[in-house]
């Protein structure tokens, strides 16, 4: 599968052991993960900004990231879908990725349930139904 994590997933990944840290680990060794250059500089600036990380652990962490992701292009949508321009940005490229699947912890994304046929789940629901998978 093709998995778009939001940028609240990453930081949670990056900022607390516990679901999204395990989530971003099963996902980089199971599906293939998608991410854009808007959401790669959302992280950057809410890890530096808001949590605090030296520009040495940012640069880490996005090399991190970036050895285990594909970065598209998405091309913006014809038009607004919600409230918060940035949450756009976010579906956009998930349609450029053909992702199968986005994942994250934005209510507003959440709401949508599902874009263009790709849903959009909670970081829980996406373990539960991972977990619930027969391998």
């Amino acid at each position: 599968m093709r998995i778009l994590l939001d940028t609240n997933v990453l930081i949670s990944a990056f900022i607390a052991d516990g679901t999204c840290a395990d989530l971003l680990e099963h996902c980089a060794r199971c599906h293939a993960l998608v991410t854009s250059a808007f959401i790669l500089a959302e992280f950057r600036e809410k890890l530096t900004d808001k949590f605090g990380f030296s520009q040495r652990e940012v640069r880490e962490a996005v090399a991190l990231l970036l050895s285990r992701m594909c970065v598209v292009a998405p091309k913006p949508l014809d038009a607004r879908v919600c409230r918060d321009q940035d949450d756009d940005n976010v579906l956009a490229a998930a349609l450029a990725g053909q992702c199968d699947c986005i994942v994250t912890g934005d209510r507003d994304l959440l709401d949508l349930a599902a874009f263009r046929g790709i849903p959009v789940v909670s970081p829980g629901d996406f373990w539960r139904l991972e977990t619930a998978q027969p391998r």
